[in-house]
């Protein structure tokens, strides 16, 4: 017996509660919508449109739009046609949200993870080690600015 295939209302529903802004509140179908023209993908995308395909009033948006969804929200394209990658994309969103020490509401980290989950055991390694290298060179830029702060006795000038 085949399991019910999700609609897009409820891919596009489970995207928005999974990707709040930075204070933890759902984007508004506005926001989504400008944000997607602004960038290009596509001319026009109004609240009304955006509220039509999550309501399931409308459910056959156009490629372009589509692409603008995957890309705010940072999804494969396929995650509106395959359900077993939006279940999987799905699955790594909880997994991430649920670790401990990582911020659930962070979207760039639940960006980072979701896509080294997609790369080859082989690309996997290289992000992780560049990674590292940037990783490195963050805590010393921090250390540094840490020692050089102004407010550090050896780093008064006399007067």
């Amino acid at each position: 017996m085949n399991k019910p295939k999700r609609t897009l209302a409820a891919k596009l529903n489970q995207l928005y509660a999974t990707h709040p802004r930075p204070d933890g509140k759902e984007w508004s179908n506005d926001q989504v919508a400008d944000a997607i023209v602004k960038s290009g993908i596509v001319k026009s995308f109004s609240n009304s449109y955006m509220w039509q395909l999550r309501n399931g009033v409308k459910d056959n948006p156009t490629m372009r739009h589509l692409a603008g969804l995957a890309w705010y929200f940072g999804v494969p394209g396929d995650y509106f046609f395959d359900d077993d990658v939006a279940a999987a994309i799905d699955a790594k969103i909880a997994e991430a949200s649920s670790e401990p020490g990582q911020p659930a509401t962070d979207p760039e980290i639940r960006l980072l993870a979701m896509r080294a989950g997609e790369l080859s055991p082989a690309r996997r390694k290289q992000a992780l080690e560049m990674l590292s290298v940037v990783y490195e060179l963050d805590r010393r830029e921090q250390e540094g600015s840490a020692q050089t702060s102004p407010e550090d006795p050896q780093h008064r000038t006399m007067g």
